[in-house]
C-alpha cells in the first residue's frame, strides 16, 4: 500500500514532525532500510516486534517497516505499568522492543523480566538518539531490502492488546486484508479525500489514530503531521500553523480545546472535518462546536479494536438529528442487534451488538476459549448492548461486560476491583462509571470497608496508585454500607451508577 501511494505521491509531503518532513518517496525508502535491519538481526516473517513509544515519524516508519518485513508489529500503551508490559511482551512471545525516552524505563525493565535482547530506542528529532540499555534505531538502517518478503494478506499484520472485562488485556490478532478493509471502509464514510491535511495526536498504539486515521490518510496519499501530545497548547497552534482539515479526538479533547484561552475560531478556519469516538458527545458541546466553528463538519466513529477499528459512523448531517447515536454500519460491515438466543430483536428494542465484517480479527492471540466465545454463533459479539431504530441507526445503551471507557481510555471494572480488594481493610469493592464533565466517565469505586477497618479515600487512592496504571485509579470513591444485589447474589452496577448520579 505504502509504496504504491509513494509512486502516485512521489515527492508529496507525507509526514511531518517538529521540524522534520519526509516525502512519500523518502518514506517508503526509509521503511525499506529499516525491514532490511529487522530481517538482519534475525526477525523472521511471523515474528513479533513491540513498539512502546509516543508519537513520532519514526513510529510511523517502523510500524510499516514491520509489515514489510513479515512481522507482526505489538503496540503497547506507553500508561501501563511495569506489570502489564511484561505481561504484553511474555505473552505475545515479542523478540524484538522498540522504546522512546519517555518509556524506555517502564519498557526495559519488563524487558528484563522476559529476556528481550533485541532493544532499539526511537528518536525524535535525531536518528543517533538513544538510551542507556538500547542501541539507537540508526543502526538498523543497512541498505534496502534485496527482495519483497512474500506477505500473504491472511498473514497477521498487529497483536493489538485491549483491556477487556477480565484482570489481564487480550491480544486482537489483525491480518493485513483486515486492516486494508478497514481502510476503504473510513474513506468510503469518513470523507476522506488526498488533498487532507491531517493531525495526529491521539497515541498511535490505539487502532483508533493509528489504523481509522493515519492509515486510510496514507493509503489516500494525504499530509499528515504528528505530534505527541492531545493539550490544547499543542494542537491549536498546529491546527493554525499547517492549516489542518482534518483532527480526530474522543469529546474530553474537544471539551478542552473549546474551554482553551488559546481557541479563537477565526484562526482555525482551515479545519473542516473533524471526528470523535469512544464515548458519545454531549448535545451541548456538538452546538458548541457547529455555532464556534461553522465549517467544520462533524463524524461519530464507533467500533472497537477487534473490528479494526471502526465499525459504524455517523454522518454530519446527522448529528444533532440522532444525538448519541453511533451511526449507521459503515461499508464492509454488517450488524445486527441480538438477543441471548441469537435471534434479531424488534426495532427500538436492547440486545447485543454483534457484527460480520472482512475487517474482524482472525482471533484472540493464544486464547482460543475467548476466541470461540466471542465467535458464538458466527457473528462477532461486541459486548455492547444497543438498540437499532427504523433507519438502521444504532445507539449503544450500556456495556454488557462493564467497560470503562474513560478519557478515551478502555478500563476494566474487574482490573480496577482486584487491586482495590488487595487492600486489607476491603470487605467489598464494585467499580463503575458515572458521567463526568472532563472525562465523559469517571472510575467510580463504591467501597464497603471491613467491620471495625478505617479506611479514608486517600489511603484507598493511594494503595490504587501503587497498583494501577494512572488512568485505571478512581477518580471517585464512595463508601457505603452495603452493595445492591439481585436475588441471585449478582451486584447492580445500574443501581450504584444511579447511587452515584443522585
Amino acid at each position: 500500500m505504502l509504496s504504491r501511494t509513494a509512486r502516485r505521491a512521489r515527492g508529496k509531503l507525507a509526514i511531518r514532525f517538529g521540524e522534520q518532513e519526509w516525502s512519500y518517496i523518502q518514506l517508503d525508502a526509509l521503511v525499506s532500510e529499516l525491514a532490511a535491519g529487522l530481517l538482519s538481526i534475525g526477525v523472521a516473517p511471523g515474528d513479533r516486534v513491540a513498539l512502546m513509544s509516543r508519537n513520532s515519524n519514526w513510529f510511523v516508519a517502523l510500524r510499516f517497516a514491520v509489515a514489510r518485513a513479515g512481522a507482526v508489529l505489538v503496540p503497547i500503551n506507553f500508561m501501563l505499568t511495569v506489570d502489564d508490559v511484561a505481561y504484553i511482551l511474555l505473552h505475545s512471545g515479542s523478540s524484538a522492543l522498540f522504546v522512546d525516552a519517555s518509556c524506555a524505563a517502564t519498557a526495559l525493565s519488563a524487558a528484563d523480566r522476559v529476556g528481550i535482547s533485541h532493544r532499539y530506542a526511537m528518536p525524535g528529532n535525531n536518528t543517533s538518539f538513544s538510551v542507556e540499555g538500547a542501541l539507537a534505531i540508526a543502526s538498523l538502517l543497512r541498505g534496502t531490502l534485496p527482495s519483497p518478503v512474500p506477505v500473504d494478506g491472511r498473514s497477521i499484520a498487529q497483536i493489538i492488546y485491549t483491556s477487556g472485562t477480565e484482570s489481564r488485556p487480550k491480544g486482537a490478532m489483525l491480518s493485513h486484508e483486515a486492516v486494508m478493509w478497514q481502510y476503504r471502509s473510513c474513506i468510503a464514510d469518513c470523507g476522506w479525500s488526498p488533498h487532507a491535511r491531517v493531525l495526529n495526536v491521539l497515541p498511535l498504539f490505539h487502532c483508533a489514530q493509528l489504523d481509522a486515521f493515519l492509515g486510510p490518510s496514507l493509503h489516500m496519499g494525504a499530509t499528515n503531521v504528528i505530534a505527541a501530545s492531545p493539550a490544547p497548547y499543542v494542537v491549536l497552534p498546529l491546527i493554525e500553523q499547517h492549516a489542518i482539515t482534518s483532527f480526530f479526538a474522543p469529546p474530553t479533547v474537544w471539551i478542552s480545546l473549546l474551554r482553551s484561552p488559546l481557541f479563537e475560531p477565526a484562526r482555525l478556519s482551515s479545519l473542516t472535518h473533524g471526528y470523535y469516538g469512544a464515548s458519545i458527545m454531549p448535545v451541548e458541546v456538538l452546538r458548541e462546536l457547529r455555532q464556534r466553528l461553522p465549517g467544520l463538519r462533524l463524524w461519530n466513529c464507533y467500533g472497537q479494536t477487534e473490528i479494526a477499528p471502526v465499525a459504524a459512523v455517523l454522518q454530519p448531517e446527522d448529528q444533532e438529528r440522532k444525538a448519541g447515536a453511533a451511526g449507521r454500519p459503515t461499508l464492509h460491515v454488517e450488524t445486527r442487534i441480538v438477543d441471548e438466543d441469537m435471534s434479531d430483536v424488534a426495532v427500538g428494542q436492547v440486545g447485543e451488538i454483534v457484527h460480520r465484517s472482512p475487517q474482524l480479527m482472525t482471533a484472540y492471540w493464544r486464547d482460543p476459549q475467548r476466541t470461540e466465545e466471542a465467535f458464538a454463533g458466527g457473528w462477532f459479539h461486541s459486548g455492547d448492548l444497543g438498540i437499532m431504530d427504523d433507519e438502521g441507526y444504532i445507539t449503544v445503551v450500556d456495556r454488557k461486560k462493564d467497560m470503562i471507557k474513560t478519557g478515551g481510555e478502555n478500563v476494566a471494572s474487574r482490573e480496577v476491583e482486584e487491586a482495590i480488594y488487595l487492600h486489607p481493610a476491603v470487605s467489598e469493592v464494585a467499580v463503575v462509571g458515572t458521567a463526568h464533565p472532563r472525562w465523559i466517565e469517571a472510575v467510580t469505586a463504591f467501597i464497603v470497608p471491613k467491620e471495625g477497618a478505617h479506611l479514608t479515600e486517600a489511603d484507598l487512592l493511594a494503595h490504587c496508585a501503587a497498583h494501577l496504571a494512572g488512568f485505571k485509579t478512581p477518580k471517585r470513591v464512595i463508601f457505603v454500607d452495603n452493595l445492591p444485589r439481585n436475588a441471585s447474589g449478582k451486584i447492580l452496577k445500574r443501581d450504584l451508577r444511579q447511587l452515584a448520579g443522585d
